[in-house]
């Protein structure tokens, strides 16, 4: 291996620990702490976790995070009502729901769902009034994921003006949104899709790399300029062994892991491609844990927007 490891995980906790003194004055002021409302609806296993790891970071620098659990029935009304609710509340200052939804409350209904919350709240970013903002290169509250993504490549020195930048994936989460924030960047900016003709020729153009299409180890070598920066937004769970042995070497200590818990988590990029980059973030250990810090630091914001201390 030889490519830079960009390190999600510590840059993370440095974004806390930088939150702790916003968060302490807005507790002052507001007597209460910044508080992120949740709304789970189903038993998704990896949602479940996914929102047990924001409320432990909202505790962790003192935020305080409520988390309101339906049933997979419940139906579209009921889980709107407990976003109305958040909504009206003023002891809540950020709303986040939390996706996938399960398939019965129908195929728009995580639009339905982000549609309704209010847009001073929204600290996914997803209402259409904050997908405007971002689009006019005037966030209020960028997605988390995106944000994230531009954070750790600020921090870890990447430049991205005048860069070619290549996006495979255009979903409304982080595709879209994050190649929006590399061109407000300066960045030249290629979106590719299932669609994109001779796809490996345009992903070698890029000298920033983001793979976003949920597929595990889709992006191999052959795509990967010579040290280019490669961006892993992927997070698949795989528990096919010949799979874990064909993609790892034989040497990986992740293979252990593997025995032991009958599962891994791939990227959405070979682990060969480290030959090839210049820098790649790891997963698990590299956008993952940024999405929740900027989670973190969009709730803060949100609190300090209420008070008249930002936007």
């Amino acid at each position: 291996m030889s490519a830079r490891l960009l390190d999600g995980k510590g840059t993370a906790a440095d974004i806390r620990s930088e939150l702790v003194p916003r968060v302490a004055a807005c507790t002052r002021r507001l007597g209460r702490p910044p508080t992120l409302g949740i709304l789970l609806v189903g038993d998704d296993p990896a949602s479940q976790v996914y929102v047990g790891t924001k409320s432990r970071a909202g505790a962790e620098i003192g935020l305080s995070v409520e988390v309101v659990s339906l049933p997979s029935t419940a139906t579209l009304e009921a889980a709107r009502q407990v976003v109305e609710r958040f909504n009206a509340s003023d002891d809540h200052d950020g709303i986040l729901v939390q996706s996938p939804l399960p398939a019965a409350l129908g195929p728009e209904a995580e639009r339905a769902l982000f549609d309704a919350i209010d847009p001073l709240k929204d600290v996914d970013g997803f209402h259409p009034a904050n997908v405007g903002r971002l689009v006019q290169a005037r966030p209020r509250f960028a997605p988390c994921t995106p944000a994230g993504i531009l954070e750790l490549l600020d921090r870890s020195g990447i430049e991205l003006a005048g860069r070619r930048a290549v996006v495979i994936g255009r979903s409304q989460i982080v595709g879209k949104p994050v190649a929006m924030l590399l061109l407000h960047r300066h960045a030249t900016v290629t979106i590719c899709h299932s669609r994109t003709r001779e796809l490996p020729a345009v992903a070698r153009e890029a000298e920033i790399l983001v793979a976003a299409l949920g597929r595990p180890a889709f992006v191999t070598p052959e795509y990967v300029r010579p040290g280019a920066t490669v961006v892993d937004v992927g997070i698949n769970r795989v528990a096919d062994a010949a799979t874990i042995r064909d993609l790892l070497p034989a040497d990986s200590p992740r293979l252990a892991a593997f025995a032991k818990r009958g599962a891994l988590l791939i990227g959405d990029v070979h682990p060969a491609v480290a030959d090839t980059a210049g820098a790649f973030t790891p997963v698990p250990g590299g956008v993952g844990p940024m999405t929740v810090a900027m989670l973190m630091v969009n709730t803060v914001r949100a609190a300090e927007i209420r008070l008249g201390v930002d936007g």
